[in-house]
C-alpha cells in the first residue's frame, strides 16, 4: 500500500509521536495508512475512537445500531447531552470530525450480525471489540480468526475489566500457534447467568481505563512498538488499583 506523506499540519499535530524513537515518522505514516474497525460506540468504544482518531489512524470505522440515551452519558463520553436520541455513529462521527479532520470516518449504523460480519471485518486491518453482549463478542472473535484479522477485545463489569489481543493464525516465539478467543473462553455462558451492566451497574471511568488500553494496543500493533497482549490477558481491579496479567495457550483442537 502506498502511503501518502505527512502534511506540515500533520507533522505538527503528531509531533509528540514523531519524536518517540519507537514510533517516529514511519510509525506515524503507518497509523495514517491503517484501517481500524471499532465494534460499538459506547463505553469502551468511546475512548478507543477518541484516542485512535487523535493518534491519526487514517480510516476509522465504527459499527453500532443504537441511539444515545441519557443513561449512556455517565460513561460514553464521546457523546453529549445534545446528542440524546441521535444515532451513536452519527454523534461519534461529529465528535471525531471536531477532534481530527485528517481521519476518514466510516459509519456503519446497523447491527453487526452473522450476515454482515465477514464483509465488515474483511475491510479492516485491525478490529477492536467494545461490544456489551456475548453473542457479538463470540461472533467477532470467530470471524476475525477465520479472516486472519487482528482483534483487540475487552470487557468490563462493575469495578473490573480485562483485555487481550488475538492473532490465532500466527506462531509465538516458542513455535506454538497463538491461542484464540475460545481458548480463553471456550463457550459463552448460558443466557441470564451473567447480568448486564444495566442490572448491576458499572463505574463510568472504568470503561475509560480499559478502552484507552485497547487503543494503546492498537497503536502498538500498527507501529510495531513494544509487545502486544497476544497470549496474555490483562485484568484490572479498580477497587484495589491492581493490574494482573496472565498467560494462556492454545488448547488442543479436534
Amino acid at each position: 500500500m502506498t502511503t501518502e506523506p505527512l502534511t506540515s499540519s500533520e507533522i505538527e499535530r503528531y509531533a509528540r509521536h514523531i519524536v518517540l524513537p519507537e514510533i517516529g515518522g514511519a510509525g506515524q505514516q503507518a497509523l495514517k495508512a491503517a484501517r481500524v474497525l471499532v465494534v460499538g460506540a459506547g463505553g469502551l468504544g468511546a475512548p478507543v475512537l477518541q484516542y485512535l482518531a487523535a493518534a491519526g489512524v487514517g480510516i476509522l470505522g465504527m459499527v453500532d445500531d443504537d441511539t444515545v440515551s441519557l443513561s449512556n452519558l455517565q460513561r460514553q463520553v464521546i457523546h453529549g447531552t445534545p446528542d440524546i436520541g441521535r444515532s451513536k455513529v452519527e454523534s461519534a462521527a461529529d465528535a471525531i470530525g471536531r477532534l481530527n479532520p485528517h481521519v476518514h470516518l466510516v459509519a456503519h449504523g446497523h447491527r453487526l450480525d452473522a450476515g454482515n460480519a465477514e464483509t465488515l471485518l474483511a475491510a479492516y486491518d485491525i478490529v477492536v471489540d467494545g461490544s456489551d453482549n456475548f453473542a457479538t463478542r463470540y461472533l467477532v472473535a470467530d470471524t476475525a480468526e477465520r479472516l486472519q484479522v487482528t482483534l483487540v477485545t475487552g470487557a468490563v463489569g462493575r469495578f473490573d475489566g480485562s483485555l487481550t489481543v488475538l492473532q490465532a493464525w500466527k506462531q509465538a516465539s516458542d513455535g506454538r500457534q497463538n491461542p484464540g478467543y475460545r481458548d480463553l473462553f471456550p463457550e459463552p455462558p448460558p443466557a441470564g447467568v451473567v447480568p448486564s451492566c444495566a442490572e448491576v451497574g458499572v463505574v463510568g471511568a472504568l470503561t475509560g481505563v480499559i478502552g484507552t488500553l485497547q487503543a494503546m494496543e492498537v497503536i502498538k500493533l500498527i507501529t510495531g512498538a513494544g509487545e502486544p497482549l497476544v497470549g496474555r490477558l490483562m485484568m484490572y481491579d479498580a477497587l484495589a488499583a491492581r493490574f494482573e496479567t496472565i498467560r494462556y495457550r492454545r488448547a488442543e483442537r479436534i
